[in-house]
């Protein structure tokens, strides 16, 4: 058995879990998600804990319920507390503005960029040079914060780009003669 599946999920008191034929409904403050379930992985509600078990001895089985466990455990975590991804644009001139569900960007380039946020992703901007993205859906935060950073990554000789909060850049020493 997986040993990430060994763990069941506990469910907070502000969450609804209900477990359809196909899918699993995650319900929360935050919002609503939703996940199919693949047929080799047993799911189990009791009380205020999801447990998983792999339906077969098949290694496709073992493999799929410790991913479900992991997708559920984001999943209620997400309609519970929400998920966030720090960006920090680095460079002279570089800036960045949200406006509703667009992001406006200067990024050194001869034409702004506007990057439009898919539905249940927020962005925010406390200062010009900080973005910060907020949403349920981890997948999602995560997608759009690389999409952003891959507009203009982190150069290794000045380390001017978008790069995320928490990134260490090496720089590198330039060529000498």
């Amino acid at each position: 058995m997986s040993r990430i599946a060994k763990y069941p999920v506990e469910i907070p008191a502000k969450v609804e879990v209900a477990l359809g034929q196909q899918d699993l409904t995650v319900k929360g403050p935050l919002g609503t998600l939703k996940q199919p379930v693949p047929g080799d992985v047993v799911i189990k509600v009791e009380g205020a804990s999801i447990t998983f078990a792999a339906a077969n001895d098949t290694q496709q089985a073992n493999a799929m319920s410790g991913t479900m466990r992991a997708l559920v455990a984001n999943m209620v975590r997400g309609v519970a507390q929400g998920f966030e991804k720090k960006l920090t644009l680095v460079g002279v001139g570089y800036k960045a503005q949200a406006q509703g569900n667009k992001l406006n960007l200067a990024l050194g380039f001869s034409h702004p960029i506007v990057h439009v946020l898919p539905e249940g992703v927020k962005a925010e901007t406390p200062t010009q040079t900080e973005i910060v993205i907020k949403g349920v859906d981890r997948q999602k935060v995560g997608q759009v914060a690389a999409e952003i950073r891959a507009y203009k990554s982190p150069e290794p000789y000045k380390g001017k780009g978008v790069r995320y909060s928490d990134e260490r850049v090496v720089i590198k020493e330039t060529k000498k003669k």
